[in-house]
């Protein structure tokens, strides 16, 4: 089973910033999960909210910026011991970073239109190029699942869920032509792994930030673990 820190190792670093990819980088793990928008200008750029309120403080949507007006906005300003300022990273900084990681999950948030979808994901490819063989597209979109199918995409992809509909999911994530499913925790039952496992998808659960629970986990048979504490589950699962 694989350790994925999640928006980088959002427990112990500044969530989905250039600082905490460089963290769990230095912890030695090789594996992150962190999600891309893309702005007006087309820009991408590695953010989970789509306001800046809750990381930074500051009241102002996301996309009435251009990525020449992220500096401002510093994710790491609850974190008191952090010692420096931590703006929005676009995915191309991100990936600097990271470049010898092993296994990369790129989860693209919701858009509005199919339109949307599809200028993100031309762009999302070209700056993926080089990630190939370690990157799996994530979403819980289907409309980005379409875009990059219609695309004939050679990128991994995987279908995240969160909502109570189980055997639907597996058969949704095949109709999509995606390789793996990523199972919010309080839906990753026994029966639901066993099911997975049995389609022949790879299973990624998040976010497992309970030691036992994670145990149990790996224990089924799951294939990549997503959590807030990487470091912390790589001391007590190696």
């Amino acid at each position: 089973m694989r350790i994925i820190g999640h928006r980088g190792a959002r427990g112990e670093a500044p969530e989905n910033t250039l600082g905490g990819f460089q963290y769990i980088q230095d912890l030695g793990i090789r594996a992150v999960e962190f999600d891309v928008r893309q702005l007006k200008d087309r820009a991408l750029i590695v953010m989970h909210d789509d306001h800046f309120m809750r990381t930074t403080g500051q009241d102002k949507s996301l996309y009435e910026c251009s990525s020449q007006e992220l500096e401002p906005y510093n994710h790491a300003v609850t974190w008191s011991k952090w010692n420096k300022a931590e703006p929005t990273p676009l995915l191309e900084q991100t990936l600097k970073i990271i470049h010898n990681f092993e296994h990369i999950e790129v989860e693209v948030k919701a858009v509005k239109t199919q339109e949307d979808a599809d200028q993100l994901t031309e762009t999302l490819e070209q700056q993926l190029q080089g990630f190939e063989q370690v990157a799996v597209i994530t979403s819980f979109d289907p409309k980005i699942h379409w875009a990059l199918q219609q695309r004939k995409s050679g990128f991994k992809r995987g279908l995240l869920i969160e909502t109570d509909v189980k055997l639907q999911a597996i058969e949704q994530a095949l109709e999509l032509g995606c390789c793996q499913i990523g199972w919010m925790n309080q839906l990753a039952s026994p029966e639901m792994i066993q099911a997975t496992q049995q389609a022949q998808l790879g299973i990624s659960v998040w976010t497992v930030n309970d030691i036992d629970r994670a145990k149990q986990l790996r224990d089924l048979g799951i294939n990549g673990l997503i959590t807030d504490f990487p470091k912390l589950m790589m001391q007590h699962l190696g």
